[in-house]
């Protein structure tokens, strides 16, 4: 059973003590490949040695709204930068993570608005998939996304809207990221959204460190948890771990163009 973590930040500093061994055990369960997301300009050079430096790990390069802080108007010009530079690398694989997070309320709505519409913009100049999350703010997403008409879509990352917002997402072109939120046992809304969509619509991820599953409540996530995630998600289908396996494999490898 081979599987993709479509979505995880194995740069962050807290897996500095036990990263390698954290991909061998997921390598070791079938996790076959992991796409490690970036969040900041400052931590892209981090990222990229890491990806390069390890088969089955790939890239994404973005400016997180969280840290709409943080983030320089340079950055915008640095990322064309960056791209230009690896467009043609295959470790490169999408432009994210970028979005709209309208939960916090310390987070300037325009300024957030003006920076994801120039990384779309940027992600449609150089014909790559965006990594979206998106807080409360999916309307806003999906009015974007349909001026936008990208030459190709991407992810919602750790989706949580309605099943009328996903087959928004989907009419667009889009995959849908689930991951450990789904296997608690209160979130029965999100689990009856996942029951109605496509197959050919998920992907799977973990969000390592962040968003554990069920069973690692107050600890720390990783790619390892992506098996038990599967197995857990193929039950709200009522299908094999292995059948749910093969979609969501075969969806992020069409995505990304890898050989499936």
């Amino acid at each position: 059973m081979l599987l993709i973590d479509s979505h995880c930040h194995l740069d962050f500093p807290i897996f500095d003590q036990t990263r390698e061994q954290v991909i061998a055990r997921s390598r070791a369960l079938g996790v076959e490949k992991m796409l490690v997301v970036g969040v900041t300009r400052q931590h892209w050079q981090r990222l990229w040695s890491l990806v390069e430096h390890n088969d089955g790990l790939y890239a994404a390069l973005g400016l997180h709204p969280y840290f709409l802080q943080e983030h320089q108007e340079s950055d915008i010009q640095t990322l064309i930068e960056w791209l230009s530079r690896y467009q043609d690398h295959p470790k490169l694989c999408a432009v994210g993570e970028i979005g709209l997070d309208f939960f916090l309320k310390d987070l300037d709505v325009t300024q957030q608005i003006h920076l994801f519409e120039q990384q779309i913009a940027i992600a449609a100049q150089f014909n790559l998939p965006v990594i979206i999350h998106s807080r409360r703010a999916h309307a806003q997403i999906i009015a974007i996304l349909k001026r936008a008409k990208l030459p190709r879509a991407g992810i919602i990352h750790a989706f949580s809207g309605s099943y009328e917002e996903a087959r928004e997402y989907i009419k667009l072109g889009f995959l849908l990221g689930f991951g450990g939120a789904a296997t608690w046992p209160r979130a029965t809304r999100l689990q009856s959204v996942l029951r109605q969509l496509p197959l050919d619509s998920i992907a799977l991820e973990t969000d390592s460190p962040d968003m554990p599953p069920a069973w690692l409540a107050g600890h720390s996530n990783s790619p390892e948890q992506l098996p038990r995630i599967c197995q857990q998600l193929a039950q709200i289908y009522g299908i094999s771990s292995a059948a749910f396996a093969l979609h969501t494999t075969a969806n992020v490898q069409r995505l990304f163009g890898w050989p499936q």
